[in-house]
């Protein structure tokens, strides 16, 4: 039996399907210059994805076909070479549409694996949001803002072919920088894309993760029920009605709470989170009522506190505020936990609102890229700023509109 590979492609639904399928296409066409065959899949036949969603796309290569054919007798495989993270938030844990429970990123990794992930953060903000694992693994970082387009666009930015230089680097026995090469040209004939794939694999930095390092905390876990503990029939409970919220000073209750789905989160669909100024709110209630997700508590006091657990980031509560900097869309990556932010608040003001300005003037930009128009021109100057792109050997980005509508997702 020959050797197989295992990549997995973690990304965010819609804004980065496109690019997932790019890269995992990419790897499977290098693999087969290597003289290795290969297939690439998403995990799903249909298209159920929703914006944010964490979603995975798979490259499995092997040395042969019969060591593909056993491979690919697998839905999902148990281990993989490298996991590649698209999206650094992707980092706190994974939730897909699929629905697993809060999965580690690096769950699948076998030991001494890679874990790559595109981000402008240093190896400390990475290793501290993911999961800690109980063998080392290694950690390589891509720098790079997370490439989001839309459902039409795809933000040709070079991601995918950087992504391919980098595994060249990590992964040398699958493919090389010259099966790379020939990949891109067969796909793209693009010049300036084999460039950037080459000085990808030069600038790729790694790092030996340990078992002492990362994220304590121990991922979500849950017991089916055993067979004799099933009802009779098919019977789903309902969502139990809501319950007023305690004033963590006053003791008092009063508001109200809808009582949500206990085990279900939306949080991992986050790449942003609503910062709330509670000395500037109104009390418009436009926030409360346009949220998708119903995820904010009326508290005793008649504020709106966004239950952190159930907001998906979307930022429909920023655009409809009538209140300038009343709330602010803050990247993900600059917290570390769900709690209440009206019961900061309430249990020290002066502390919240230090708090509140620390998160609002250190934000990393927003990443849905749907802000302004031109935000990709932006984006282009922080890249040249942080050597990213380098304007003189011409490389550059773009927004191509996808031609055929079926290369971009159904739903939103």
């Amino acid at each position: 039996m020959g050797r197989l590979f295992a990549i997995e492609i973690v990304y965010r639904g819609i804004f980065q399907k496109n690019l997932a399928k790019n890269i995992s296409r990419g790897i499977v066409l290098a693999a087969r210059h290597a003289g290795k065959t290969g297939i690439s899949f998403g995990r799903y036949g249909d298209s159920p994805e929703r914006n944010g969603i964490p979603a995975k796309n798979f490259a499995i290569v092997a040395t042969d076909d019969e060591t593909l054919q056993e491979g690919m007798a697998k839905y999902e495989p148990r281990e993989v070479d490298i996991t590649i993270a698209v999206d650094d938030t992707l980092c706190k844990g994974v939730e897909s549409w699929a629905w697993y429970g809060l999965q580690p990123i690096n769950r699948l990794l076998k030991p001494g694996g890679t874990l790559l992930v595109t981000t402008m953060h240093d190896f400390d903000a990475i290793i501290s949001m993911c999961h800690r694992k109980d063998y080392p693994y290694q950690l390589a970082l891509l720098r790079g803002i997370p490439s989001f387009s839309g459902l039409w666009v795809y933000k040709d930015d070079h991601t995918d072919v950087r992504v391919l230089g980098a595994i060249a680097r990590v992964l040398p026995d699958l493919f090389d920088l010259d099966a790379v090469e020939k990949a891109i040209r067969e796909e793209w004939n693009d010049d300036l894309k084999v460039a950037s794939a080459r000085k990808a694999a030069d600038r790729l930095r790694t790092r030996v993760v340990l078992p002492t390092e990362g994220n304590p905390e121990k991922p979500y876990a849950f017991e089916l029920p055993r067979w004799y503990e099933l009802r009779e029939g098919l019977s789903i409970p309902a969502i139990p009605v809501g319950q007023g919220v305690a004033d963590p000073v006053t003791g008092q209750v009063g508001g109200f709470r809808p009582a949500r789905n206990p085990t279900f989160k939306k949080f991992s669909t986050r790449t942003m989170r609503p910062v709330v100024d509670f000395d500037k709110c109104v009390k418009c209630t436009l926030c409360w009522l346009q949220c998708p997700d119903s995820c904010f508590d009326v508290t005793p006091d008649g504020y709106y506190d966004a239950h952190m657990e159930a907001c998906c980031g979307c930022g429909v509560c920023e655009a409809v505020c009538p209140v300038e900097h009343c709330i602010t869309m803050v990247n993900e990556t600059a917290f570390t936990d769900n709690r209440s932010q009206w019961e900061m608040w309430k249990q020290d003001k002066d502390a919240y609102r230090a708090w509140v300005q620390d998160k609002i003037r250190a934000r990393p930009p927003r990443q849905h890229g749907f802000r302004i128009r031109g935000q990709y021109v932006e984006e282009i100057q922080q890249l040249v700023a942080a050597g990213v792109v380098d304007r003189s050997l011409g490389e550059r980005l773009a927004e191509d509109v996808t031609a055929e509508p079926g290369e971009a997702s159904a739903g939103g």
